[in-house]
């Protein structure tokens, strides 16, 4: 063998170093405990940082593929962890890692320490804050999620029935444990809720381990529960037992039996009883108003007005009378007034009659005098005679002849005459 031979290649060195891992027993499945370092590294669905001692003098690299699906709880920087897996070789870079294929938190349960996370981070978002909605008084469908083989559905129906019978009690059958819990049950809770039937929606089963009762813890099923229009009873386990549908739910139940009667507030019997008392203090209370109403009649019919009515109008009358005799005398006033009025205008008309009047009563008694004197009747009292033919007074000579019948005017009569001859005058 030359000298040359002797050398190895960095990756013939790095590929006899990932056999010897490979092949070596006591790295195929390695248990470590350490503190987590370096987190913080998540490549889509896997994990990688650093565990180291507490001492900080040994750190390992390590990863963690598909992670989501294997732990309950979220790593952290600083968490003490044990955990399984094998040693590596990554032959690019020649560094060696432990690849796990399991992690719990040392000291406390994986699934504790998820449940105190996922409750811390709910909380901080202020889901257990939303206000609380009140139960109805009187339900009348009241929707139950749980298994229909279990002794929940029995519990609730039984303590519904003998408490408020009135009541309808429908089951949404639902798987309350495994993988495939938490889906089914927010799958009903859509369901009943989209319905718009129901007011008040339970949700539960019963106890067991913090395993059993995981799909109870389930972050969806909790931001379900707060979405839903209608108050939700939430009876998952014993008194004991704390899950997160309890901090987001509206009322809280021990027992399915609890639960059955936080959803029927008032029994068939209390109500009853209520309502014979509230009959019977009505009828007290209806009595005592018709006693009083009636003693208020008695008073008024046996008021002085309903035994003498005609008292009622003597001051009316008595108004009435003084107020003719006021209008009465208010008349008389006005009347002398306007009769004093109408006495003093006509002495002024009068004299302001004679006085306009004067004057053209003077011009018209000489132009009378006048006109009389002009007048033909004066002509006829001294021997004058009018002659009237056909009622036209005759001028000429020419207008009559003989034979014709003429009316001759006196000054005191007429004449009827008969014309028997015509001459006309002749002027020398």
């Amino acid at each position: 063998m030359s000298e040359t031979q002797k050398y190895l290649t960095i990756s013939a060195l790095t590929a006899y170093l990932k056999r010897k891992f490979d092949a070596d027993p006591y790295l195929q499945k390695v248990y470590v405990t350490g503190e987590i370092s370096n987190m913080g590294r998540r490549r889509g669905r896997h994990l990688y940082f650093s565990i180291k001692d507490p001492s900080g003098r040994a750190v390992i690299s390590a990863a963690m593929f598909s992670y989501a699906n294997r732990l309950k709880f979220q790593p952290e920087e600083g968490m003490k962890i044990n955990a399984v897996g094998h040693v590596q070789l990554y032959e690019p870079n020649g560094t060696y890692a432990i690849i796990l294929d399991d992690m719990t938190p040392d000291g406390v349960g994986a699934l504790f320490l998820a449940y105190e996370q996922l409750k811390k981070k709910l909380s901080a978002e202020g889901l257990f804050s939303f206000p609380k909605k009140k139960l109805p008084l009187l339900p009348r469908k009241i929707a139950v999620v749980t298994s229909p083989t279990g002794a929940v559905i029995e519990d609730i129906v039984r303590t519904v029935q003998r408490r408020f019978p009135s009541a309808q009690v429908v089951l949404y059958p639902a798987v309350v444990q495994g993988e495939k819990a938490a889906k089914t049950i927010i799958k009903q809770i859509k369901r009943i809720d989209k319905s718009n039937q129901y007011d008040t929606l339970i949700v539960g089963r019963g106890g067991g381990s913090i395993e059993d009762l995981w799909a109870f813890n389930d972050e969806m099923l909790a931001r379900t529960v707060t979405e839903v229009s209608i108050p939700v009873v939430s009876s998952v386990g014993h008194e004991t037992d704390n899950t997160l549908i309890d901090f987001v739910s509206d009322h809280r139940a021990a027992t399915p039996t609890a639960a059955a009667e936080l959803a029927t507030p008032v029994t068939l019997t209390q109500l009853i009883t209520r309502l014979n008392e509230l009959q019977v203090r009505l009828q007290l209370t209806l009595q005592q108003q018709i006693d009083v109403k009636r003693q208020r009649v008695a008073r008024v019919a046996n008021h002085v007005i309903f035994q003498q009515p005609d008292r009622l109008y003597v001051g009316y009358n008595q108004r009435v009378d003084q107020l003719r005799h006021d209008l009465e005398q208010l008349m008389q006033q006005h009347i002398v007034a306007a009769r004093h009025r109408l006495t003093v205008v006509s002495q002024r008309q009068s004299q302001m009659s004679q006085q306009i009047l004067q004057q053209p009563r003077e011009k018209l008694q000489l132009l009378a005098a006048k006109l009389d004197s002009m007048s033909p009747l004066k002509i006829l009292v001294r021997g004058f005679v009018v002659m009237e033919k056909e009622q036209q007074v005759v001028k000429s000579i020419q207008e009559i002849a003989a034979e014709d019948q003429v009316n001759l005017r006196l000054s005191d009569g007429v004449a009827k005459a008969k014309i028997i001859e015509t001459s006309k005058l002749t002027h020398e």
